[in-house]
């Protein structure tokens, strides 16, 4: 257990440094019950260990590279790698693929055949790079981003009004289903009580589309 929390701290710390954070090492291993003498003892005495998780790592990057048909990225790779129960950093993934030889391939779109997608292929940018409306709950905003805890990273799924600049919803999850997206708009609708259509823009990903 204690070497778990341990991984969990160097992983912390590596996210940290990926996003230019500072992060008190010794304030969390107080905070998480472990010594820090300790955590610096089993750095330096789990080469052995260390190495043949990282190989572990390397060859579940190369399967799910490999699967991808070449086309995932260190962001897609360390998602679904999270998936499978692997607490990692997209730095670390990325070093991992910079070693092993490989990196994301560009692929042309293929053809468009599924109902979603034909939806997708009609879609427009109505707002047109318009940001400043003149009334509220006319033009919302929507995305979904992902936040490292202690825990593994969690989802935001918000909703903005662009009059304002004002978060008027959003929804914590631990997955990216359209569930959430489609909760954090009901609140949203239910919040202004909205009875009139409105533009809602957001990026082409599966969710929203």
């Amino acid at each position: 257990m204690t070497s778990a929390i341990y991984q969990a701290v160097k992983v912390q710390t590596e996210v940290a440094e990926f996003e230019h954070r500072r992060i008190s090492v010794s304030g969390v291993l107080s905070e998480l019950g472990v010594s820090r003498s300790g955590y610096f003892a089993w750095q330096h005495h789990t080469p052995a260990e260390t190495a043949k998780r990282a190989e572990h790592i390397k060859a579940e990057i190369q399967d799910i590279y490999d699967s991808s048909k070449q086309n995932y990225g260190a962001p897609k790779i360390a998602e679904e790698l999270r998936k499978k129960g692997e607490t990692i950093a997209e730095r670390t993934v990325g070093k991992y693929m910079h070693e092993i030889g490989i990196k994301a391939q560009w692929v042309r779109p293929f053809t468009i055949t599924t109902r979603d997608s034909e939806l997708s292929a009609q879609l427009q940018n109505i707002l047109d790079e318009n940001f400043n409306p003149e009334h509220p709950n006319t033009v919302w905003c929507t995305d979904i981003t992902y936040i490292w805890t202690i825990d593994g990273f969690v989802y935001l799924t918000s909703i903005m009004d662009l009059f304002s600049r004002k978060i008027i919803a959003w929804t914590l999850s631990d997955t990216m289903e359209l569930k959430w997206v489609l909760s954090t708009i009901e609140t949203a609708k239910n919040r202004r009580h909205i009875d009139k259509p409105l533009i809602l823009h957001s990026d082409r990903g599966r969710q929203f589309v």
